[in-house]
């Protein structure tokens, strides 16, 4: 039998429904009909919740290859998690640049590193645009930190393309723009983000 079928015996011998279940385990209504339906397993906490409530061990619920799946799926998660922190720490570190002295101005001719905000002696369109891409990094950054848990797939897919494309996007913008100290600090939080990926391949 498996872990599916072993869950929705214990809740019905209970007589619980799957909200009951799910209130009890503090999870969605969602996630129990997932677990029941074998399209997914419990997390490692949620597992132990499981077999306090039902009083039988993890060991009675898994199989050993649902054990070696859980243990994996685990494993992805806290990657996922750790590069989330990583990226979404990197993205908001941006906003250094609305503050540090990383940009170049000219001065009755004399050149003098300003931060993003002091920023005089150039385009306004293109002071605008160095804003836009700071002001987007900062917020990709903020909002990835603040969806760790988020499983909608349309995010899951796209964080990490958003960050990397809003990243090549501020270093390009610098490196054609000659702002050489703004490119090579998004340089290298970008080649940071790009060994994070590398490695999790």
């Amino acid at each position: 039998m498996q872990f599916n079928e072993k869950l929705q015996k214990l809740r019905k011998q209970k007589g619980l429904t799957q909200e009951e279940l799910a209130a009890v385990l503090y999870v969605s209504r969602t996630a129990i009909s997932k677990w029941e339906s074998g399209r997914g397993y419990p997390n490692i906490d949620s597992l132990k919740a499981i077999a306090k409530f039902f009083s039988v061990t993890v060991d009675e619920l898994l199989s050993t290859d649902e054990a070696l799946t859980i243990a994996e799926e685990n494993q992805k998660r806290i990657e996922n998690h750790l590069r989330d922190l990583i990226y979404g720490f990197l993205d908001s570190s941006m906003a250094m640049l609305l503050f540090l002295p990383f940009f170049a101005t000219k001065i009755a001719d004399v050149i003098s590193e300003v931060s993003l905000l002091a920023l005089t002696g150039v385009q306004p369109y293109l002071k605008t645009a160095y804003l836009i891409v700071v002001i987007l990094m900062v917020i990709v950054g903020v909002v990835t930190l603040g969806l760790q848990n988020c499983q909608a797939m349309a995010w899951v897919k796209s964080k990490t393309t958003i960050s990397l494309a809003v990243g090549v996007g501020s270093v390009l913008l610098f490196m054609i723009s000659s702002q050489p100290y703004a490119a090579v600090f998004s340089f290298v939080l970008l080649a940071i983000k790009s060994l994070v990926l590398i490695n999790r391949q």
